[in-house]
């Protein structure tokens, strides 16, 4: 009988099957039994057996923790099926199509006409199996004939056709504008605020279009692309056709903060003449523009709508409480600026209107109080809203009859809003 030598001890061959097992599961078997049965220490059965001695007490542990998995420890899985049924069904009429140079995605469309349902992982796992390789990039002349997108329309003032034709819009309303902008005079706009602009989409053309999505109530420039079919809204325009998200997004892009500057003044310029009436009271407010970046070198401003402050960009804008229109706007200001940019208002008023204004509305943390007390020497009239909790309106209306003062006219107080509105 033939002797091993271990760890000292020389063992016969039947024990050394014991010993060296070479099995997996067998290994698994005795180190296990070395540990719960002989009471070896963890390091010492791992050692043995080839384990190390984190693996050897999850595997302890495993089989402490799972009793009625025990009986499945040491039993070898059983091979799942080695076969591919949807694979298989369509195997040989895949390779078929393949071997006419067709894509998986040619192939899938060919096999769904004959009435096989297949997905693109199984073609791709498909043709893998049959040895075939990706094809490379065709041209679209070297692609099997199928129905294609025809190119939509590019935006050209040289193709509009205003020969007389009926058609289909969504914003016959946009027509309604047309006398008013025959009196604001677009084009002196565009040309006297340097507007920027192309031979086949002139400046006025292009600030037609951006004020025609503003007028039908797109908030988005890509939400143009949902119209880019309407001729009405083109012929609003003065198109052929809407200039497409990249055109727009690229010319607002191209209007620096001067050329904004110049825009708002020739358009003082040309509603006045036009007519159109003011009112006496303006709101004013800061808007943030969030902006998800940690490349620009923004700062974090509160943003009203998520209740938080994030990087974004500061927008001051003036607005005719009356008319309810949008009448200055000031974007990319700073902390170190936001104080101040009441007053910049107020000089931009008087320049294009000539008179102070008559009334500011304004959140009361819109500026400080050495700001307004600028105001005061100029004699501006300013209201100043803060928002009113809970407790301030308990002793607002807790307070007697006699401890109010009446300021307005009598019966002139069943207009006024009610405190909370005033949040």
């Amino acid at each position: 009988m033939s002797l091993n030598t271990r760890n000292h001890l020389t063992y016969p061959d039947e024990a050394q099957f014991f010993l060296s097992p070479e099995s997996p599961l067998h290994r698994q078997y005795e180190a296990l039994r070395a540990f719960f049965v002989e009471e070896l220490p963890g390091p010492q059965a791992a050692r043995r057996f080839g384990y190390s001695a984190n693996a050897l007490r999850v595997l302890c542990y495993q089989f402490r923790h799972d009793p009625q998995k025990r009986s499945s420890f040491f039993q070898h899985p059983k091979p799942g099926p080695h076969q591919a049924p949807v694979r298989d069904r369509v195997r040989q009429l895949a390779v078929s199509f393949r071997k006419k140079n067709l894509s998986i995605y040619d192939i899938q469309r060919e096999l769904a006409l004959a009435g096989h349902a297949i997905s693109i992982n199984a073609l791709a796992v498909l043709m893998r199996e049959e040895g075939f390789a990706r094809l490379p990039r065709r041209r679209d002349e070297e692609r099997p004939p199928t129905l294609k997108p025809e190119a939509a329309a590019v935006a050209n003032l040289h193709e509009l056709n205003l020969s007389p034709r009926s058609f289909r819009t969504d914003f016959g309303g946009l027509f309604l504008f047309v006398p008013l902008m025959r009196s604001l005079d677009l084009e002196a706009v565009a040309r006297q605020a340097h507007l920027p602009g192309s031979g086949m989409i002139p400046a006025q053309q292009a600030l037609r279009s951006l004020l025609a999505l503003k007028l039908v109530g797109k908030e988005r420039k890509r939400h143009v692309m949902d119209l880019v079919f309407d001729q009405g809204l083109a012929l609003f325009a003065g198109l052929n056709v809407i200039p497409k998200r990249s055109y727009l997004a690229a010319s607002s892009s191209g209007i620096g903060q001067r050329t904004n500057t110049r825009l708002m003044e020739t358009w003082f310029e040309h509603v006045g003449q036009a007519g159109l009436p003011r009112g006496d009271s303006l709101d004013l407010d800061f808007h943030t523009v969030p902006a998800n970046t940690q490349q620009e070198p923004l700062e974090k401003h509160y943003v009203s709508s998520r209740s938080r402050s994030q990087k974004g960009v500061l927008v001051f804008l003036a607005r005719d409480a009356t008319e309810r229109v949008l009448c200055y706007a000031n974007a990319g200001l700073t902390k170190a600026q936001q104080p101040g940019e009441i007053l910049r208002f107020v000089k931009f008023w008087k320049q294009q209107t000539g008179h102070l204004p008559a009334e500011l509305v304004f959140d009361s943390r819109l500026t400080t109080h050495a700001h307004l007390n600028q105001l005061n020497r100029q004699d501006i009239r300013f209201i100043t809203l803060r928002r009113r909790s809970k407790k301030m309106l308990g002793q607002i209306w807790s307070q007697p009859p006699s401890a109010w003062h009446r300021i307005t006219p009598a019966g002139a107080d069943a207009h006024l809003p009610h405190p909370e509105g005033f949040g």
